[in-house]
């Protein structure tokens, strides 16, 4: 009974698709010649999908017939129960619209499921080569997923309303605990966003990371940690020493009963959660991440706000390997897209890092064209953040941050801005809007006023340009200036 049901459906989907132009065009998209179990039926549709990839328009019967005629692949009695199948084809003008619509939706639903878990078990007894058994999760969530989207683009006349709404709505953000990073950013980091964090080697990218990591937390959004150059507890021990604002030598010497009982507190000031993953240096990519997505959805109800990424370059790409791999450009770009679409696909925010490039070493005005490996990076990222440290800096405890590249908000406004930073506590703080003088001048108004800010000229050094810089110029020429001539 079941079996004639289907066959039933199955002839009631064919008859409408080859007689129902309106029809046709809705669901023809969605449609697999695996859904079909009869030979005859899934011969029909193979014959359509020709017809309709090469004419644009769905077949009459009688051209469907001499289709049928030129294949090479049906026997004698195939063709024959073809033929007569095709004379009891009709489609019925009264049926709903509408209802056929839903009832194919179903059909494909249920098909495209059932077609998942039969190869889910293939996969299981290993004879789908080297797709990984975590992939299982995502093919099940697609079938059930499956929708006959009715939308075919936004009519920028007619539906003025819902882009005037959109402008309005206030889109959902992860905030910092930097005012000036929530100014630049518009708010915080939106999700399906990757944001790129470019520095020297010991420049402060792990830091800043693991600062952004504990405050998101605390915040009580859910943070993923994944690492591939420091170990779990490293990672672990750097949060540790930034929400307990202790240094991390303190850390190892903390006695247990007061350790536990911080933590225990810090508990009870958050909903959310962080996972720490490690993996070997270039041995994963997104597939890898992807699966580790999927493990902690069902083993812990965990779906993550922040992915934390340390860092790009040393990832694989699930796309690009062997010979190909051997360009840097094509590979780490790759690489960027991939980690890009995963924080599309599971909607959140994605943070990571890289390094610059021999000439970025030093140069405390670092561009776009100091971002190593591949530019790939730069074309791929929403936003990018330079870091610039240097000894002077080091000696005030504070970090320079260049915005090189932001989708979300003017590159002139706060270009270049300091933040204080504690490395022995692995944290930063906001500095006073006065500091920001070092780096920027705002004619008659202070940074936070919210006018664009002028830049200093680009020729020359910035450090140059602050009052440290323009003192210790001045020494060296056998100058003294005066605050007036500072300011």
């Amino acid at each position: 009974m079941k079996w004639e049901k289907l066959k039933m459906i199955e002839k009631t989907i064919l008859s409408n698709l080859i007689l129902n132009e309106e029809y046709s065009r809705k669901v023809f998209p969605y449609l697999k010649d695996d859904y079909f179990e009869d030979l005859s039926y899934r011969k029909i549709f193979n014959t359509v999908t020709e017809y309709v990839e090469q004419y644009k328009e769905p077949p009459t019967i009688e051209a469907l017939r001499l289709s049928l005629e030129k294949r090479k692949d049906l026997n004698e009695d195939t063709y024959t129960t073809i033929q007569s199948l095709l004379g009891t084809f009709s489609a019925d003008e009264t049926t709903n619209q509408q209802f056929l619509l839903d009832e194919t939706e179903k059909f494909c639903q249920d098909k495209d499921l059932y077609n998942s878990i039969r190869k889910s078990i293939l996969i299981l007894d290993g004879e789908e080569g080297e797709i990984d058994k975590g992939s299982i999760p995502k093919l099940l969530s697609d079938s059930l997923g499956i929708s006959f989207d009715s939308s075919v683009g936004h009519d920028f006349l007619e539906d003025g309303d819902d882009r005037y709404e959109h402008y309005h709505r206030k889109e959902e953000r992860i905030p910092f605990d930097i005012d000036i990073l929530n100014k630049i950013t518009k708010g915080g980091l939106p999700r399906k966003s990757m944001t790129v964090l470019l520095a020297t080697t010991g420049g402060g990218k792990s830091l800043l990371k693991c600062h952004m990591a504990a405050n998101h937390l605390m915040y009580g959004k859910n943070v993923l940690y994944i690492t591939m150059e420091m170990a779990e507890e490293e990672i672990g021990r750097r949060i540790d020493a930034n929400i307990m604002d202790i240094t991390m030598d303190e850390v190892n010497e903390i006695p247990r009963d007061v350790y536990d009982k911080r933590l225990a507190r810090y508990k009870t000031k958050t909903t959310g959660k962080l996972i720490i993953k490690e993996y070997p240096t270039g041995s994963v990519h997104s597939g890898h991440f992807r699966h580790l997505l999927n493990e902690l959805e069902m083993k812990k109800n965990f779906k993550p706000d922040v992915i934390f990424l340390d860092y790009l370059n040393i990832c694989a790409s699930s796309r690009v390997r062997g010979a190909a791999a051997a360009s840097s450009y094509n590979l780490v770009k790759s690489i960027a897209e991939e980690v890009r679409g995963l924080a599309m696909e599971y909607n959140c925010a994605v943070v990571t890092s890289s390094q610059f490039n021999r000439d970025g070493y030093g140069n405390s005005d670092v561009d776009l064209t100091n971002t190593s490996e591949s530019m790939g990076i730069t074309h791929t990222a929403d936003c990018i953040l330079g870091l610039v440290t240097s000894e002077q800096l080091d000696e005030l405890g504070q970090l320079m941050l260049k915005q090189l590249k932001n989708r979300w908000g003017d590159l002139g406004y706060y270009r270049r801005f300091l933040v204080g930073i504690d490395r022995a506590k692995m944290k930063i703080y906001e500095l006073e809007e006065s500091a920001q003088n070092n780096v920027n001048l705002d004619e008659g108004s202070g940074g936070g006023s919210g006018k664009k800010m002028k830049s200093y000229d680009d020729d020359g050094p910035v450090f140059d340009k602050t009052d440290i810089g323009m003192r210790l110029k001045g020494k060296r020429k056998g100058q003294v200036f005066s605050d007036a001539q500072l300011t």
